[in-house]
C-alpha cells in the first residue's frame, strides 16, 4: 500500500473556507483504480506564525496507482481550480509519500 500525504498552512481565519473547498469539491477518487481511502486532517494552529495546518492523506493499493492517478484527466479536474485559493496558504503545499511497511 501507498499513502499519499500533502501539507498545507492555511492563514489564520481561511481555515472554514479551505475545508469548504475540500468538502465541496468533485474528486471522483471513489472510481479510481487502486485508490482505498481518504481523509482531510486538521492539525494545530502555529499562531507565531499564523497559520493552521492540514494534511490530505489518501491511501491506494500501490504507488503506481497513485502516480497513474496524477497523470490523468480525473486528476486534472480535481486540481483545475487550486491556484484559485492560495490567499488561503502561507507557502505552497508540501507533498510526502510513502510505502507501508508494516501495519495491521
Amino acid at each position: 500500500m501507498y499513502i499519499a500525504m500533502n501539507r498545507f498552512k492555511v492563514a489564520k481565519g481561511s481555515e472554514a473556507a479551505f475545508e469548504d473547498v475540500w468538502k465541496n469539491r468533485d474528486s471522483s477518487l471513489a472510481a479510481v483504480p487502486g485508490f482505498i481511502e481518504f481523509r482531510l486532517l486538521r492539525g494545530k494552529e502555529n499562531a507565531e506564525e499564523g497559520y493552521t495546518l492540514y494534511a490530505s492523506h489518501s491511501i491506494w493499493r500501490s504507488e503506481d496507482d497513485f502516480l497513474d492517478w496524477t497523470k490523468s484527466d480525473n486528476f486534472r479536474a480535481a486540481h483545475k481550480s487550486a491556484g484559485d485559493h492560495r490567499a488561503m496558504y502561507v507557502g505552497p503545499p508540501v507533498f510526502e509519500g510513502f510505502r507501508i511497511v508494516e501495519g495491521a
